[in-house]
């Protein structure tokens, strides 16, 4: 076999082999999500359509400069255009010009388009950073479900181990005669039941991982996983700040309430553009224009016919120019101008609503998130007191059970408290370290997980 082929099928099967062992982790998954996401790439179209606009409104402030020419042969009765009398042959013409206008007044309904269009652009940027915000939110979540399923899956894996070994020991006291065989048969079913757990959870792992892989339009939903890491509760600073704090740190920086501000402005350049129709409208004309026919000129002193000059001098003799000015007033147009200019009131102030609903959804917001933090916070302190009196709880049923003081229903009942428990642990620490994550980001810190 060819050494170079060896060398690329050896690289492809690397290759494959990197791309099915790769464990991404959150800021990857964050990047990525941003980055190939369908209502982004959108958001980003509609983003450069804005930037056209910009410059469209930029061009209506220049003149216009048009030029033409056209050329056309005649048999039999036509018009000379060089010297307007009717002639009966085949005679060959060329006409030519350019045209120029500019728009001097119309009410700065030009210069409003053009600060409408850079208000739209800034607007369109504002709403294109919302949504990836609003990403980097939903691809966290789904993150953290996928540890937090993963990490529930370990804990039942040990508590697994662990009634393996009392199901030895277990077995080992009935063939000694110390225990009943029903004692036996409870810890089995105990084990069956942590089995059952152990692939309601593997089946949780893999429905967080194929929706996270949604969420970031990968398909290849075997082969996709996350970093293996157990995340304790990072240090934060963030619950000794104040909702309200938060609330007015939030107000200075979020793309949600930049957006809904730039409609405003938005709506009052339309309120001025509109208002602009009831002025005059003043424009600028300037024309320049040549004519060439190839008949022979007659000259009406000596009655003859003389040659036709060349195409250069007669483009220069029979040139001309044309130039004014046009003022438009407006009179009466059905209330149309007054009505778009009401419309365009009502669009002012619903712009406005707008904004004071969404800064009470942002505020009402991180109030949430903010008691999240606090009960979350306690929730996880209490699961983790529970698991200690559970385990130790355990222990003592353990020690009762092995020297035949306790019987085996309540010992796997004592051990299922303790699964229960860890669980809970694993389930609450998880929430806490989102809900976290989300008062951190309505302060402006980064999403990311030490």
């Amino acid at each position: 076999m060819n050494f170079k082929l060896i060398v690329l099928l050896l690289l492809f099967g690397v290759g494959n082999l990197f791309a099915q062992n790769k464990k991404w982790t959150l800021q990857e998954c964050v990047e990525y999500a941003v980055e190939n996401n369908l209502t982004v790439e959108q958001f980003e179209l509609d983003l450069q359509n804005a930037q056209i606009d910009h410059s469209d409104a930029l061009g209506g402030l220049l003149p216009n400069v048009n030029s033409s020419i056209s050329t056309s042969g005649n048999t039999g009765l036509s018009f000379d255009p060089t010297t307007n009398q009717p002639v009966t042959t085949t005679i060959l013409t060329a006409n030519g010009g350019v045209t120029s206008s500019l728009t001097l007044f119309d009410g700065l309904r030009n210069l409003n388009q053009l600060n409408r269009a850079k208000l739209n652009e800034i607007a369109n940027q504002y709403r294109l950073d919302d949504l990836k915000d609003d990403i980097r939110l939903r691809v966290a979540n789904a993150y953290l479900q996928i540890l937090s399923n993963k990490e529930t899956l370990k804990v039942f894996k040990a508590q697994y181990a662990v009634t393996e070994q009392d199901l030895k020991r277990t077995n080992e006291l009935v063939d000694a005669g110390v225990l009943p065989q029903g004692d036996l048969l409870e810890i089995e079913a105990t084990a069956a039941g942590l089995e059952q757990q152990i692939v309601n959870t593997e089946n949780l792992v893999l429905i967080s991982r194929i929706s996270l892989a949604q969420l970031l339009q990968i398909t290849d939903y075997e082969n996709f996983d996350v970093a293996d890491v157990d995340y304790e509760v990072p240090p934060s600073d963030i619950p000794n700040q104040s909702a309200k704090e938060i609330f007015a740190k939030a107000l200075t920086f979020r793309n949600d309430i930049k957006f809904s501000q730039s409609n405003i402005d938005l709506a009052m350049e339309d309120l001025k553009i509109s208002k602009g129709a009831l002025y005059p409208t003043l424009s600028a004309f300037f024309n320049y224009n040549t004519r060439y026919s190839d008949q022979d000129g007659f000259d009406s002193t000596t009655g003859t016919f003389v040659p036709a000059e060349s195409l250069t001098n007669q483009l220069w003799i029979n040139d001309g120019i044309s130039y004014g000015a046009q003022l438009n007033i407006p009179i009466f147009n059905g209330f149309s101008v007054r009505n778009n200019i009401k419309r365009s009131q009502i669009n002012v102030e619903k712009a406005k609503l707008q904004l004071e609903q969404d800064k009470l959804d942002l505020e009402t917001n991180i109030n949430q998130a903010y008691v999240d933090v606090k009960s979350f916070s306690k929730a996880y302190e209490a699961a983790q007191k529970t698991l200690e009196a559970r385990q130790l709880a355990y222990d003592y049923s353990k020690e009762r059970y092995e020297v035949g003081l306790m019987n085996a229903f309540d010992f796997s009942q004592a051990q299922s408290r303790v699964d229960n428990a860890a669980a809970e642990v694993v389930r609450t620490k998880y929430d806490y370290i989102f809900r976290l994550k989300v008062l951190e980001f309505y302060f402006g810190l980064p999403m990311q997980l030490n």
